[in-house]
């Protein structure tokens, strides 16, 4: 990891506020700014905002960046931004609550946050740029793409596949050896035990 801790955050809406919080139970990075494509106000919380456009003029330090973009119906901005800054050359650390538990066992790629609460167990890999959001549990041997958002309280039990893109929605179980394709939304409280096709909805 680079030795600047400087961090940005893209986005300046309601997740962002989540990324804010993770970030700030740690030690290793300080918030600079939140960048934005139109901003309304020049704070967010106690965090200077920044239009993206005057952003990408003025910033030559390839610092380290977190997507502070929410995932629900779509993650298609989400993955929009990470391609694109990462081709500039910007740093994705892992972004992971000091009040979350991750084995290590397990494996990360880049660019994710793990909030408040979540246990991610052994033999566990993690894409890039997922949101493993508060109190949620990843079991043994799960599998989980790039692109994904595993919402708050939902339990994805062990030797589980989630393919790229896919939102799994907040106090959803998913029965053990499931496969669950790419771009799939699957909604709040349910219990998937039967496999699905990449492009599901189920609510």
């Amino acid at each position: 990891m680079r030795t600047n801790k400087k961090i940005f955050i893209i986005g300046s809406g309601g997740h962002a506020k989540t990324c804010i919080d993770v970030i700030e139970t740690l030690n290793k990075f300080k918030i600079s700014s939140l960048i934005d494509k139109n901003i309304s106000a020049k704070r967010f919380l106690t965090y200077k905002i920044i239009k993206e456009s005057d952003f990408e003029k003025f910033s030559k330090e390839k610092a380290n960046i977190l997507i502070g973009i929410g995932q629900i119906k779509n993650s298609k901005l989400r993955e929009n931004k990470f391609i694109k800054y990462k081709s500039l050359g910007y740093n994705f650390p892992n972004i992971i609550s000091k009040f979350a538990y991750v084995s290590r066992h397990a494996f990360l790629k880049e660019g994710n946050l793990v909030c408040h609460g979540a246990v991610i167990n052994a033999s566990v890999v993690v894409g890039s740029n997922c949101i493993i959001n508060n109190q949620s549990l990843l079991e043994h041997d799960t599998i989980i793409g790039n692109h994904c958002h595993i919402s708050t309280g939902a339990l994805i039990n062990g030797g589980v596949f989630i393919g790229s893109n896919t939102f799994i929605g907040s106090g959803t179980v998913v029965k053990e050896g499931i496969k669950i394709g790419k771009n799939c939304i699957v909604g709040a409280g349910l219990t998937i035990k039967k496999n699905l096709k990449s492009f599901s909805t189920v609510k």
